[in-house]
C-alpha cells in the first residue's frame, strides 16, 4: 500500500512509504530490487548518449578551460612572479633575429623563438645563435602549416617531426614546445602533440600585437606595455613580409617593463616559475 503526500517529491514520498512499510512489517525487498534495475537503466543511458558535466548535466567541452586544467596546452602561466615571456614567431630570419638578439641581450632578456623547421635548415648559424644567447627554440612546423579542422594527424606528425629534426641539429636535445600557426587546434593535434612530448602554447588573448600586420611601432608597444601582467605570454614575429616594425618597437617594451620591476624569461623557465610548480617544489622540498 503507498501512501500520497501532497507536499512531498518523488523521492521523498518513496522514502516515506519505505518508512511505513517498516513500521508496517513489510518486505522491502521487491522495492529494493525495482531500485537496482532503475540505476542501472540509468547508468546504460549515461553510456549510450554519453560522458556529461556532472555539476551542468551538459556534454563535455573540450575548450581552454578544459586543455589548460589539464596542463595539455598552455596560454599563459598563473605565477605571483614578475615574469613574462615573449615569444617570437616564423624564424629564423638572417638579419631581424640577429638584431632582436642584440636588443634582447642589451636588458638581459630570455626569450622563446617559435621557428619554422624549414628556416632552421636553411639559416642554423642564426638558430644556433638564437641558443648561444640562452634562447629558448621551439617548434613552429617545417611548412608553416595552417591545421584546418578536420585536422590529419598524419600531416601534423610529420611536419612536428620534420621540425624537430631540425632543432636536435642545430641544439642537440629535442623541443618541449609547439605553436600551431595562427593558433588553430583541435582535439587530434592536441593528442598528438602531447604524445610527442610537445606541449602546444598560445599566447594571452590580451597580448597579440599583431605585429606581422605592421600596425605602428607605438601600437606594438603600447598593447604590450599597457596590457602586461605577471604570467603573460607575448605573441611577436622575427620574420614579416616587408619591413618589420618589431625591432623597434621591443627598444620601447624592453625598458619600460625592466623599469616597472618585470624580468623577461622562457616559456619554459615560466612554467617552472607557476604557483602550482612552487607549491610542488616546496612539498618535495619539505619531505
Amino acid at each position: 500500500m503507498n501512501i500520497s503526500y501532497p507536499s512531498m517529491s518523488i523521492l521523498e514520498q518513496s522514502d516515506a512509504n519505505n518508512l511505513y512499510r517498516v513500521q508496517s512489517g513489510m518486505d522491502l525487498k521487491p522495492m529494493k530490487s525495482i531500485w537496482r534495475t532503475t540505476a542501472a537503466a540509468l547508468a546504460a543511458v549515461t553510456l549510450v548518449f554519453g560522458m556529461t558535466n556532472p555539476a551542468q548535466g551538459k556534454p563535455l567541452v573540450k575548450n581552454r578551460d578544459y586543455y589548460e586544467q589539464r596542463g595539455d596546452m598552455i596560454w599563459e602561466v598563473h605565477t605571483s612572479q614578475k615574469v613574462i615571456a615573449l615569444t617570437f614567431d616564423d624564424g629564423p630570419d638572417p638579419s631581424e633575429t640577429d638584431l632582436i638578439l642584440e636588443v634582447l641581450r642589451q636588458y638581459n632578456a630570455k626569450c622563446t623563438f617559435f621557428a619554422i623547421g624549414k628556416r632552421i635548415a636553411a639559416y642554423p648559424d642564426v638558430a644556433r645563435r638564437v641558443i648561444t644567447d640562452g634562447h629558448e627554440l621551439a617548434n613552429h612546423t617545417y611548412n608553416h602549416i595552417y591545421f584546418k579542422k578536420p585536422v590529419s594527424g598524419q600531416q601534423i606528425q610529420e611536419e612536428l617531426a620534420l621540425t624537430e629534426k631540425e632543432i636536435v641539429k642545430v641544439s642537440g636535445r629535442h623541443s618541449s614546445l609547439f605553436r600551431p600557426p595562427g593558433g588553430m587546434y583541435d582535439e587530434t593535434l592536441v593528442d598528438i602533440s602531447n604524445s610527442m612530448g610537445l606541449t602546444p602554447v598560445l599566447w594571452s588573448w590580451h597580448q597579440d600585437t599583431r605585429d606581422w600586420n605592421r600596425p605602428g611601432v607605438y601600437s606594438i608597444a603600447s598593447r604590450v606595455i599597457r596590457n602586461a601582467h605577471s604570467g603573460d605570454i607575448v605573441l611577436l614575429h622575427d620574420h614579416v613580409h616587408g619591413q618589420s616594425q618589431t625591432l623597434e618597437a621591443l627598444k620601447i617594451i624592453l625598458p619600460e617593463l625592466q623599469k616597472q620591476g618585470f624580468r623577461f624569461v622562457t616559456v619554459s623557465e615560466m612554467i617552472g616559475l607557476s604557483d602550482f610548480q612552487q607549491v610542488k617544489q616546496r612539498r618535495q622540498l619539505a619531505f
